[in-house]
């Protein structure tokens, strides 16, 4: 019983070892994921917060799906028009799906490959 637990913390051990590092060595590198999607409309609430419509390209056997998403700074949908293609990242500040980060790109044609 104790080789099989000293077996089951050596291979441990050894995930942990190669595991990536961040750049403060703590914590494992979390790679950055962008997903798809059309921009469909921004409207701004009475208390001054930001929110875009996103249709995101279905994965999988998803069909598509239209998702809101709050905006911390406008300055991120600068040049971007309603309509447009684009890729995001998002994540979860205070209970909200909120936009990290949105750029414009070409349109993912239907049964092209998209990146």
């Amino acid at each position: 019983m104790l080789a099989t637990w000293m077996a089951l913390a050596s291979s441990m051990a050894a995930v942990a070892a190669t595991a990536p590092a961040s750049a403060s060595g703590t914590e494992p590198a979390v790679e950055t994921v962008f997903t798809r999607a059309r921009l469909v409309s921004i409207h701004q609430e009475r208390g001054g917060r930001v929110y875009v419509r996103l249709k995101l390209l279905p994965r999988a056997k998803l069909p598509f799906t239209t998702q809101t998403f709050r905006v911390l700074d406008q300055a991120h949908l600068d040049g971007i028009s309603e309509g447009s293609w684009v890729k995001f990242t998002t994540r979860s500040i205070d209970g909200e799906n909120t936009l990290t980060s949105i750029h414009v790109v070409e349109e993912c044609r239907r049964f092209q490959a998209c990146d």
